[in-house]
């Protein structure tokens, strides 16, 4: 007989069975404390509990740690480059094969430079320097503002391990961009001198273009970065715009090609601003550059301080979704 069998047939028999004294048995008056309801944690919404970083206070950590922003994004551009074969040419040489495919295509085959040449006027227009001003800008833009977009989760291995103002990757990734930029601008100086035969003191706003293209793609990566992390959709939503979004930016065209109807929308786009800055120094800007200078900086308004906000709000809680 089991000790199972042997325990059913004791209490059948109405015999006494003691409590092993291997089992302690506890009785508590004092009130137990309610534990706080959790708060739940939709996987796409955002976490409100966590505590924010004053924004003066994170853009003096950001500040103390500059230098540690462009060590990394010295060391990244070089890095980029160091096991290929032509090395820093590629910084330059990529804007450069983009500029003469878009040049032979469209004043040979499609002969969209000629009409542009007719609206700029001038008889030393290049519609190669032409292009060229516009690729400049937009190749920063179109190659960095994607980048860092999405860089707080790419940088997940390293802001998981310490703590560090998540702030400064999407400014790594724009500030490694500025070592191919200043290399562009000055084959974009040699291009001017030797196809327009002169280069005067307009080539000067070439400087306040660099700064507007420069904060326009920084705002935008610190407001999406802080996005992305919550709303993974956002990597492929850039994408899909920025394929749009080069159609609709002045750079094969000038503002004054597009139709009237929707003029004041590709004016205010958000690279029309320093695409026409750029082609100022060089070929001479449309009619609407104020305009489209004005749009850029409403862009960039808007967008750093959403960024701002974002990465204020959200800095220490990053991590929770990473």
């Amino acid at each position: 007989m089991t000790p199972t069998q042997a325990s059913a047939g004791a209490l059948d028999a109405g015999a006494e069975v003691l409590p092993r004294e291997d089992f302690v048995v506890t009785t508590s008056t004092e009130p137990v404390a309610k534990r706080p309801a959790r708060q739940r944690d939709h996987a796409a919404g955002f976490e409100l509990s966590g505590p924010g970083t004053p924004l003066p206070a994170l853009l003096s950590t950001l500040w103390r740690t500059r230098q540690v922003l462009f060590v990394l994004a010295r060391k990244d551009f070089f890095a980029r480059y160091r096991r290929t074969s032509l090395g820093l040419f590629w910084a330059l040489g990529l804007p450069l094969i983009q500029a003469v495919v878009l040049t032979v295509v469209f004043t040979h085959v499609v002969r969209v430079g000629r009409v542009v040449q007719s609206v700029q006027g001038g008889h030393h227009f290049s519609y190669a320097v032409f292009i060229y001003s516009g690729i400049v800008g937009w190749s920063f833009f179109s190659t960095n503002m994607p980048g860092s977009a999405t860089s707080v989760v790419d940088g997940s291995g390293l802001a998981g391990k310490i703590y560090f103002p998540r702030l400064m990757l999407p400014l790594l990734v724009v500030v490694t961009g500025l070592y191919p930029l200043i290399i562009s601008l000055g084959v974009l100086f040699l291009l001017t001198l030797a196809l327009q035969h002169s280069v005067g003191f307009e080539f000067l706003f070439v400087i306040p273009a660099t700064v507007l293209v420069v904060g326009i793609s920084a705002a935008f990566g610190i407001a999406l970065s802080a996005l992305h992390v919550y709303f993974r959709d956002v990597k492929f939503l850039v994408q899909a715009v920025m394929s749009v979004l080069f159609y609709a930016t002045p750079i094969i065209y000038s503002l004054s090609n597009a139709p009237a109807s929707i003029r004041p929308f590709i004016s205010f786009g958000p690279m029309a601003g320093p695409i026409e800055l750029f082609r100022m120094a060089t070929v001479g800007a449309d009619s609407a550059w104020p305009q489209a200078v004005a749009g850029g900086v409403v862009w960039f308004t808007v967008a750093m301080a959403l960024g701002l906000y974002l990465h204020s709000r959200f800095d220490r809680v990053f991590v929770d979704r990473l």
